[in-house]
């Protein structure tokens, strides 16, 4: 079955400047009607194509397609509508304009992209969707699609100079391919040549090219975002090892027993990965060794803090012996000495030293209920 051909929509505007800039209000202003035309273009779009592959009987062929572009569109047309109201018909000075280019570059909800990355990607899945439904016959169509064909593969030219080095012969390879056949394509269809089955092949791959491109980039800058993050985390817990072995080593001279806990070693962990996957298992495993610092720093810390309380504890009979006048006799002062010779000790005895202070306090209070 044969349906007409939507019309295609214009590309969206370039960006109005880099993060954190602030262009000037006509700048802005142009961008902002070029992004509104955009959207409603793309959605009356978005509307034809679905009509078209319902009309078709393809509805379900191109039902996950469908739904990705329609969230892309969603997510540009808030964030439009976000800029619209910050712009505020033009009353703006430089805070508002450099909010607005903010929200330009500003990751959207739900698809985790910018704005022109996000154009960009619908521009690719609508290709992709005319393509699959081969909506565009004759000609005339085909000298369009071959001028958009180009277009879309310069723009992946310049995505291809985006990745990284290690790798990026396979990209080259395969955009010479396609530029190939569409070359190819071009010359048969200036000799006359029917190239109506040609073509969707190609902007299939191409559609699909350029988002795989997109997507990959989209990763790599978020893997280098996390890799920042994770390098933090383990500067901080390298430098919480060396302090808790100090704690330990602190511990294991003062009292006795001491928890027998080994300070986990960060090194251990092996250098950081320079993938998403692997980063993000890497900062798991970061977090269960902050996990095991904090029971092993409460641990020693404890036992350290029982050693001082039952100083402190000392001090406080000794004072209420001095008040009750109980504080000269014999065998308080005995006691006393006894239970600060313990805790002096390196390291100290604790079940001893728990002793040692109760008989001191039972020497107090059975020599204050004296007459």
């Amino acid at each position: 079955m044969m349906v007409d051909a939507p019309s295609q929509t214009s590309t969206a505007p370039p960006p109005p400047g880099p993060l954190g800039s602030a262009p000037e209000p006509a700048a802005l202003q142009a961008y902002l009607g070029g992004l509104d035309a955009w959207v409603r273009g793309r959605r009356t779009e978005l509307d034809d194509l679905d009509a078209s592959a319902l009309a078709a009987g393809r509805g379900a062929e191109v039902g996950s397609d469908m739904a990705l572009a329609l969230s892309l569109w969603k997510a540009v047309s808030d964030r439009y509508a976000e800029m619209w109201a910050t712009w505020d018909g033009g009353r703006v000075f430089d805070a508002q304009r450099q909010q607005v280019t903010a929200l330009v570059w500003a990751k959207l909800d739900g698809v985790g992209v910018s704005v022109p990355e996000a154009c960009r990607l619908s521009d690719a899945l609508a290709s992709q969707l005319r393509t699959k439904l081969s909506l565009t016959p004759g000609a005339d169509a085909a000298a369009g699609r071959i001028k958009d064909l180009r277009a879309q593969l310069e723009r992946i030219r310049d995505q291809v100079g985006l990745e990284p080095a290690l790798g990026r012969d396979a990209t080259v390879d395969r955009l010479a391919a396609q530029m190939a056949r569409l070359e190819e394509i071009a010359e048969r269809a200036r000799r006359g040549a029917d190239v109506g089955g040609l073509l969707p092949p190609l902007e299939q791959d191409a559609a699909i090219f350029e988002r795989d491109l997109i997507v990959g980039n989209q990763k790599r800058r978020d893997a280098r975002g996390l890799l920042q993050e994770v390098r933090r985390e383990r500067a901080a817990l390298e430098a919480r090892e060396a302090e808790l072995a100090t704690l330990v080593a602190t511990c294991v001279a003062t009292v006795q027993p001491a928890p027998r806990y080994a300070v986990p070693d960060v090194e251990a962990l092996g250098p950081l990965p320079d993938t998403l996957e692997a980063i993000t298992a890497y900062r798991e495993r970061l977090g269960r060794v902050g996990q095991a610092m904090a029971h092993l720093q409460q641990a020693y810390a404890a036992a350290l803090a029982e050693h001082t309380d039952l100083v402190a504890l000392l001090d406080g009979y000794v004072a209420k012996a001095r008040a009750t006048g109980a504080a000269a006799h014999p065998d308080v002062v005995a006691a006393e000495r006894q239970a600060r010779d313990v805790l002096a000790r390196r390291p100290a005895p604790m079940t001893l030293a728990r002793q040692l202070v109760t008989t001191y306090q039972t020497w107090v209070d059975a020599q204050g209920d004296q007459p």
